[in-house]
């Protein structure tokens, strides 16, 4: 069953937004069982829509579109999709009044311009939104029904669970299965090493890689007879590729590394104090962004001077001076340091360099030192040099933070 993904937008053409919607689209046809042969994107331009909808209608047998349904001059899916079929338009009542109260809801006025939301090409079927003011549409023209939903994400994926999915599974028999891993701590390349081979061992199964920094994720897409013989394949070589990776497999499709390390903690019972430096909260930010973090999260200090080093968290200046900020006894004694205001099981600290500036030849910008303190035990500290620009810097230093803490909690070892 052939399918295409169809983009919408100036923004996207341009490159002033990054489209993230039509990769999500294509991997959840995959998963679905669809062929997801083309992705096409074009610009809000009426005529160019008109002639990629009809090339499309005779090629595909599903289009699955996004972007353009809007209020402004400029969303013209909707009219163009109507030339493209030969039709006019009507106005559906029910989406209007759906709008209308959408924005009493917030106390907003509707402005006429929304109005042409509620516009549909005549013979459409329209895909109520739930969370935002564009309805959406299917449509049948050629040999393709298309979906044209809205481009903002989170109302782009509830109406393609809630309305496209329960129309377009019944028209593919499921004989594919996905398993997605997300990994940390290994390189794409390192990956590709370790699970070379596996293919050819197996040849109904195809392993994909995407790499999402800092993470990489690993896609197992297993291919038989039946959807049940394909998810038994995939799980088989799904073990297979965890113990290749070991601990660099942190969870499956839609596990987050911040939640990983929560449960990990909460599974041991310890609570975490977290002294930042360079990264500037970013480690409080990751861990925070989990919802129930508070069961384990104590206090995240972003000492940024050598002055809060000393005031907040009881680093000595003769410490920073003999050895400076980014040093082995500093990031040791900022996790003491955390650790003793809020008396949690375990702290990690970060102190480093950023950069793009500040960096010697002793201390080259990347040079970061983490410490782990713990109840009883001997604070341990970790020098690492990291690539890249100050963002990807402060990322990498905050997830290997992270995976240190998840290491100690699970009675692993380094970072």
């Amino acid at each position: 069953m052939i399918a295409a993904v169809l983009s919408i937008g100036t923004e996207l053409t341009r490159g002033e937004l990054v489209n993230t919607n039509a990769r999500w689209i294509a991997e959840e046809l995959t998963t679905l069982g669809f062929d997801v042969v083309e992705h096409e994107t074009v610009d809000d331009d009426r005529a160019r829509i008109v002639s990629i909808v009809r090339r499309l209608s005779e090629s595909a047998r599903v289009v699955v579109a996004t972007g353009g349904l809007g209020p402004t001059t400029d969303d013209l899916t909707t009219a163009a999709v109507a030339d493209a079929a030969g039709v006019d338009l009507f106005r559906d009542p029910a989406s209007l009044e759906a709008i209308r109260r959408r924005f009493a809801a917030f106390n907003r006025e509707m402005t006429p311009s929304n109005e042409k939301q509620a516009d549909f090409p005549r013979g459409a079927h329209v895909l109520p939104n739930p969370v935002g003011t564009a309805p959406g549409f299917a449509i049948e023209i050629g040999t393709a029904r298309f979906f044209f939903m809205p481009g903002v994400p989170v109302e782009m994926r509830r109406m393609f669970e809630d309305r496209v999915v329960p129309q377009i599974a019944p028209l593919v028999e499921r004989t594919m299965h996905q398993v997605h891993l997300r990994t940390f701590g290994l390189t794409e390349s390192r990956v590709g090493e370790l699970l070379a081979g596996l293919e050819r061992d197996e040849p109904r199964v195809t392993i994909g890689y995407r790499a999402h920094f800092p993470e990489i994720e690993v896609k197992v897409l297993a291919r038989a007879e039946s959807e049940q013989e394909a998810e038994a394949i995939a799980k088989r070589v799904a073990e297979i590729v965890r113990e290749r990776l070991g601990d660099a497999v942190y969870g499956e499709r839609d596990d987050t590394f911040p939640a990983y390390v929560g449960n990990v903690l909460r599974e041991r019972g310890w609570t975490l104090s977290v002294a930042e430096s360079c990264t500037g909260g970013l480690v409080g930010q990751l861990v925070t962004s989990v919802a129930g973090s508070s069961d384990y999260l104590l206090l995240d200090a972003v000492t940024y001077s050598n002055a809060a080093k000393t005031s907040v968290l009881g680093v000595s200046g003769e410490l920073l001076r003999a050895h400076g900020a980014v040093s082995s006894e500093c990031a040791a004694a900022m996790a003491e340091g955390v650790r003793r205001i809020c008396d949690s099981d375990v702290a990690v600290s970060i102190t480093g360099i950023a950069g793009p500036g500040g960096g010697t030849d002793d201390k080259p910008v990347g040079t970061v030192w983490l410490g782990l303190a713990r109840r009883g035990q001997e604070t341990r500290t970790q020098a690492v040099k990291l690539p890249g620009d100050r963002e990807r810097i402060r990322t990498l230093a905050a997830y290997l933070a992270l995976r240190w803490v998840a290491r100690a909690a699970a009675g692993a070892g380094e970072p």
